[in-house]
């Protein structure tokens, strides 16, 4: 018999991991705010920071798949609060770092992982398990905490670099993401049964999928069956081009480019910060819409007018804020991540509930596959040409194909796509 309550466990459940979305995008909100501090204590240039940012951005995505296996594997609970603490540590070890290898190490690999092991796969399996109704509205609020947490942090990170120095920024984070774990431990929940309810909409019980004895195995089957689909190519190649126009580009490099015109890296953090704002009101309302539009048309509008804010940016710096630019910072913060939830929504829809958030997972690791492209291009652009337009201007007309490539994905596959469930002992 299930349990009724006036507020359903769904929502606090929800409420916990978006904190907990906070937390781990904390760590990927520094880069740009630390890139020129480095630069000046270490000597290091920008397509060897870059680097280090382009490493962390491939396992944060490579990570996803495996990780939407292993929450089915060892729990939600158990990912999450190590997800967590990897954040930590490798934010807090990079106090102690003298070369760019031990950049890349704590950076790059012990935050890549972390944060990839939650990232967009953990607000999909939340939602998924806890929503029914509202399914579509919770995971662009949950995608909106990655904003939050730019949001949060980019302004005290970029003032405590200017006051004390990046280690100080560093150790903030690294104390963050710790806070974040107890709240983990104590709140979130693996399933409805295991609290007595239903997921928050649903009249009836459905069984709980069996758990697999090997999360590895899992993904790459859920692989080998997605990647001979269209639809799939198209999702991973629009979501490719997505994190190349966001967290590669514009998340790693908006910061140093402002710098190069002559903006204080306060100020521009400050409009980073800003995009977040607006990016929560515009994934939440994207949220909104794929609960009740087509989310082939929605991702169509979203990758063309990125692309067309990309395309105008380079004529848009100065060394301060001018209109012109809040008006960039508005229009690109609503579109930022606003494409995540009709992407789930389809993955969901062509590869089935269960399969397609681990399909998702490599759908999503194409995501950080772009980004990672376009940190390390765009760095090593701006070290050879001293300047970063070339790479606006390809990031825009990438997003014009995104577009036309999000149009092409049929709305159910022409023959069913059997992705194999998990097996095995739970």
């Amino acid at each position: 018999m299930f349990r009724l309550s006036r507020v359903h466990r769904a929502w606090p459940v929800a409420a916990v991991a978006f904190v907990a979305l906070v937390g781990a995008a904390g760590f990927r909100a520094t880069p740009g705010v630390l890139m020129v501090p480095l630069q000046d204590e270490f000597g290091w240039s920008r397509a060897t920071t870059s680097a280090a940012v382009s490493v962390n951005l491939v396992l944060y995505g490579l990570t996803a798949p495996f990780a939407a296996a292993l929450m089915d594997r060892f729990g939600v609970r158990r990912v999450t609060a190590l997800a967590l603490t990897l954040v930590a540590a490798g934010s807090g070890l990079t106090v102690f770092m003298s070369a760019s290898w031990q950049l890349v190490l704590c950076w790059g690999v012990l935050v890549g992982l972390g944060t990839g092991s939650m990232a967009m796969v953990f607000a999909a399996t939340v939602a998924g398990r806890w929503f029914v109704r509202h399914r579509g509205l919770v995971i662009g609020v949950l995608t909106a905490g990655g904003a939050a947490g730019q949001l949060v942090f980019l302004p005290v990170l970029a003032w405590l670099v200017g006051r004390s120095g990046w280690r100080s920024a560093a150790l903030t984070v690294t104390i963050a993401a710790l806070a974040v774990v107890p709240l983990v431990v104590l709140v979130l929940r693996e399933r409805p049964s295991d609290v007595g309810a239903l997921p928050y909409g649903a009249t009836v019980a459905e069984p709980d999928p069996p758990r697999t004895g090997d999360a590895a195995r899992t993904a790459l089957r859920a692989l080998s069956g997605a990647w001979r689909t269209k639809a799939f190519w198209l999702l991973a190649g629009g979501f490719f081009i997505c994190g190349a126009s966001t967290n590669g580009l514009v998340g790693t490099h908006f910061i140093p480019a402002a710098h190069d015109h002559g903006m204080p890296e306060t100020t521009a953090a400050g409009l980073l910060a800003l995009v977040g704002v607006f990016d929560i009101v515009g994934t939440v309302a994207s949220g909104w819409f794929t609960d009740r539009l087509d989310s082939r048309i929605l991702l169509a509008w979203y990758y063309a007018l990125r692309g067309l804010s990309l395309l105008v940016l380079p004529v848009l710096f100065a060394d301060s804020p001018h209109p012109s630019m809040l008006v960039f910072v508005i229009f690109y913060g609503l579109d930022w991540v606003a494409t995540v939830p009709p992407t789930i929504a389809l993955a969901r829809e062509v590869f089935g509930p269960s399969a397609g958030t681990i399909v998702f997972g490599w759908v999503f690791a194409a995501h950080q596959l772009g980004a990672a492209a376009a940190a390390a291009i765009a760095g090593l652009l701006r070290t050879s040409l001293g300047s970063y337009t070339l790479a606006w201007w390809g990031a825009g007309v990438l997003c014009l194909f995104a577009a036309g490539m999000s149009m092409s994905i049929a709305r159910t596959p022409s023959t069913p796509l059997k992705v194999p469930e998990p097996t095995g002992a739970a």
